[in-house]
């Protein structure tokens, strides 16, 4: 098995990865382990003060006792970033940690969600009231939510827009890590693949870690 560990920037990512990535990954011989970021580590609101650096320091650290490291942490909310598109922190963060610790570039696969987890959960709607009470109302806002975009993934990022407050303002009882990795579980990762291209285009790249490495 390669052992794989997942800087996660919090508690909502850290049950999605156990409930939700490691079940399917295990079936490719891939062990997952969720290593919490930063100050989410001790308990802390706010998650992991997702940063380049934090997350090059992070990754490196894990690069020792891991065969390969990944993150799953948020565009929104990504500090410094400036005008940096996903694809440019996650090369940041690869550059980094090779920088740093010597390490073969395909045992380090830097991670950023377009836009938030909550894109996720945007897949599939109908996932929504089977797994927390929700009105028909709040279901037909969160559908013509998901109908605006042509992705889960292309649900805008700013504060008021962001796919978690969008939730919260059409279902208040919403709570990030209690519902999110539940609701994830329903829809299933074959729905959310088939929604999220950069989703699919990450879990397939892990998928393939026991050929990729076992051929270096």
């Amino acid at each position: 098995m390669i052992r794989l560990a997942v800087s996660v920037e919090g508690q909502t990512e850290e049950e999605f990865v156990k409930k939700v990535l490691a079940a399917h990954l295990s079936q490719c011989a891939v062990a997952v382990y969720p290593i919490l970021l930063g100050r989410a580590r001790n308990g802390c609101a706010g998650g992991g003060n997702v940063t380049v650096e934090r997350l090059v320091l992070e990754m490196s650290h894990l690069c020792y006792s891991f065969d390969a490291v990944t993150s799953l942490v948020d565009f929104y909310g990504f500090k410094g970033k400036g005008d940096a598109t996903n694809d440019e922190l996650q090369e940041a963060v690869r550059h980094g940690v090779e920088s740093k610790t010597g390490r073969n570039g395909i045992r380090i696969i830097p991670y950023v969600q377009r836009h938030e987890f909550e894109s996720l959960l945007f897949s599939d709607i109908c996932a929504f009231p089977a797994t927390i009470e929700i009105s028909p109302e709040a279901i037909e806002t969160l559908k013509g939510i998901r109908l605006g975009f042509p992705t889960p993934e292309d649900i805008n990022d700013n504060a008021a827009t962001a796919p978690s407050r969008r939730i919260t303002n059409a279902a208040p009882q919403y709570r990030k890590r209690l519902h999110g990795p539940l609701i994830a579980e329903e829809a299933g990762m074959d729905k959310i693949r088939a929604e999220c291209p950069r989703f699919n285009a990450w879990v397939g790249m892990l998928e393939t870690l026991q050929d990729r490495l076992k051929h270096r």
